[in-house]
């Protein structure tokens, strides 16, 4: 299987909180150094992502299920295509997980299909926030970051307990970059302790490394 770079927008629902103010440094949009290609053989974000593992399957026989058709993630991070050793080790540790672009594509995806992808959308609206330097810009996100993921009218709201809630509430006051740390702090261990145990069990995760080994050992 030829290796090929995949390029993808910033998350859409990311966009609800943060490009709107335009100005996060965090993600990049239409860069010109942004690979310039798709590939799903092992990342769950791009057009042609449920064709490549359904047809893997396909070619072997084999019926795929509901659950092993990955589907496309509206807007994911940019990110190139990782080694099948980098896939093994998002299964050694959460946080390995959470620092790779690849890592955090895919394990959305899962959250996707747990219908908890919020989650993950949260985390990372934080950690633009708390890269963003210009006051003003901060405060606007940190409103429709509010709006989006804590207000409880909001359908992406998340689930904080009340001492992390009246906490938000008393900072919004006067927003900073580290008004949300606490709540991104109790959803990144929800996140660990809740959905990585599973997701390391997914078929979304054994079927990208079992297809990863192939393309290494074919090569």
């Amino acid at each position: 299987m030829m290796d090929i770079l995949y390029t993808g927008p910033v998350p859409a629902d990311r966009e609800s909180p943060m490009a709107r103010s335009e100005t996060s440094p965090g993600r990049t949009q239409g860069s010109s150094q942004r690979p310039n290609a798709c590939c799903f053989c092992w990342c769950c974000c791009c057009s042609c992502s449920c064709l490549t593992v359904r047809n893997e399957d396909e070619r072997r026989g084999r019926k795929t299920s509901e659950d092993t058709k990955l589907e496309t993630i509206p807007n994911c991070e940019a990110c190139t295509k990782p080694t099948v050793e980098e896939m093994r080790l998002w299964s050694q540790s959460f946080d390995k997980l959470m620092k790779n672009p690849a890592g955090r594509n895919v394990f959305r995806e899962f959250l996707r299909t747990e219908y908890s992808e919020e989650n993950m959308l949260f985390w990372l609206a934080c950690e633009d926030l708390k890269k963003e330097p210009n006051k003003s810009v901060v405060e606007n996100t940190a409103r429709m970051i509010y709006e989006d993921y804590i207000s409880i009218l909001s359908p992406k709201e998340v689930s904080l307990d009340a001492r992390v809630r009246e906490g938000i509430n008393k900072k919004m006051q006067e927003p900073t970059q580290h008004t949300f740390e606490d709540a991104q702090l109790q959803i990144y261990t929800l996140m660990h302790r809740d959905s990585y145990p599973r997701f390391l069990n997914s078929s979304i995760y054994r079927s990208l490394v079992q297809m990863g080994s192939r393309s290494s050992s074919e090569s």
